[in-house]
């Protein structure tokens, strides 16, 4: 499916999608109990995967159309699945479920699309090695299909913490129910620290107690410069009242502020609502937008944002925390006057693209002036005057839906290959633009 988006207005009032991060490790610690309700979450292709992991493994996932998920979960035993387990483009579903097959007394076989095949597993299979786990690459080349084969006991072991933070939550959702419990050393600096905190305030909803050795006791980011974890063994997920409430996405969030920030009717402002405070280290989005001169505002008790179109000027971001804001960045980099700079980027070309050379290529389709580095992303706003083009979508959801916020910007009309990718985060992603006012045809 291709979008084609022609120079857009918006306004108006739209709710931000539940979140990705918190659905996942919500429905997977509900597998890990005895059973729960999952409330306000996000259903996509991506989270649909989990769900199916959960049943693999043992438990069910009951899905009603407009209701929450109710869960039954498969208690801490991982059961041994009937059949290959399939992640489809979910890098957070494999490396969660590939620590939650470590468990299993048998071969759990984990595998993915194209893309996901293409992502590295290497450091949790070593981690999951070491701990007495036979843990494989099917190709011998540290990524899906992969072969995992327990039961996992638990013990001590030590793990880069700049590749993925998902290896770490891996280790600490399984090694709660493990007979030993689980230390890690981080062998390198912790790159996303708030998805591993993401992970602790789920864990701690579902009354496991994992924490951080070492962290910056000065940080708000919990897990902040970590030498390691801890989570002792032989605890029980057990969600209070049986049920958990899912906050809104911030990653998703941001395209919404965006789009209000550079494209909003005059006289007007775009309101996102869903906006509570969380762990998400994606909300600094905000203060992003703040630094680049927009005009917003975030009442945290309503949970609520309202953003106008504003003169952006552009800013320096280190996005070693935040990776998933770089597209939007970049894209607020190219409607902004001066220059945009995104620093400590290398670990976002490991997402489901390339994601820093990805959104270099296509915005300079689009006549943007973009310098790339292997570890930084400059884009020349004063240099920049955007122009509608045919843009590749890479089959990755943020791609999508930053090129389409640029191509309200853009003079003539863009179009988005691809663009039914926007299934992985959010999935209304076009229909919400178009409540905003925005002119998106889709077309096979």
């Amino acid at each position: 499916m291709d979008a084609h988006i022609s120079p857009s207005t918006v306004s108006g009032t739209v709710r931000a999608p539940p979140s990705k991060s918190y659905t996942h490790r919500a429905i997977l610690a509900a597998g890990y109990s005895d059973g729960a309700t999952v409330y306000d979450y996000l259903d996509s292709a991506d989270t649909k995967a989990t769900m199916r992991s959960v049943d693999a493994f043992g438990g069910t996932v009951d899905r009603s159309d407009d209701g929450p998920l109710s869960i039954t979960g498969f208690d801490g035993t991982t059961g041994v699945p009937d059949n290959v387990i399939d992640c489809a483009n979910s890098g957070t579903t494999m490396r969660l479920v590939t620590a939650a097959a470590a468990l299993a007394d048998g071969i759990t076989v984990l595998t993915g699309d194209d893309s996901l095949r293409s992502r590295p597993q290497g450091p949790l299979l070593d981690a999951l090695s070491a701990l007495g786990v036979r843990a494989e690459s099917t190709r011998a080349n540290g990524q899906a299909p992969l072969a995992i084969k327990g039961p996992l006991t638990g013990g001590s072991v030590s793990i880069p913490g700049d590749v993925s933070s998902q290896y770490i939550s891996a280790l600490l959702m399984a090694g709660a129910v493990t007979d030993d419990g689980i230390e890690i050393e981080l062998t390198t600096e912790l790159k996303s620290a708030p998805y591993v905190d993401i992970t602790l305030e789920v864990l701690d909803a579902f009354g496991v107690v994992a924490e951080p050795v070492g962290a910056d006791p000065d940080s708000e980011i919990r897990s902040a410069g970590a030498d390691g974890f801890v989570v002792e063994g032989g605890q029980q997920y057990r969600a209070e009242d049986g049920t958990y409430h899912v906050p809104g996405d911030f990653s998703s969030m941001s395209y919404l502020l965006a789009a209000g920030a550079v494209a909003a009717a005059a006289g007007t402002e775009v309101i996102v609502k869903g906006a509570q405070p969380s762990a998400q280290g994606d909300s600094a989005i905000v203060s992003i937008l703040e630094a680049m001169g927009a005009t917003i505002e975030w009442d945290t008790t309503a949970g609520e944002i309202r953003i106008e179109k504003s003169t952006l000027t552009g800013t320096t971001v280190d996005v070693g925390d935040t990776p998933d804001l770089l597209p939007t960045i970049a894209l607020l980099g190219a409607i902004a006057d001066g220059e945009t700079v995104i620093e400590n980027c290398a670990h976002v070309r490991l997402k489901e693209t390339d994601r820093v050379s990805a959104m270099a290529t296509e915005l300079e389709k689009m006549g943007a002036k973009v310098t790339e580095e292997e570890d930084t992303l400059t884009i020349h706003g004063e240099e920049t005057t955007l122009t509608g083009a045919t843009v590749a979508g890479y089959h990755d959801h943020r791609i999508i839906m930053s090129l389409t916020i640029a191509g309200f910007c853009a003079d003539g009309k863009t179009t988005v290959t691809g663009a039914e990718h926007v299934d992985v985060s959010f999935p209304n992603f076009f229909e919400a633009m178009r409540d905003l006012g925005a002119t998106v045809e889709l077309s096979d």
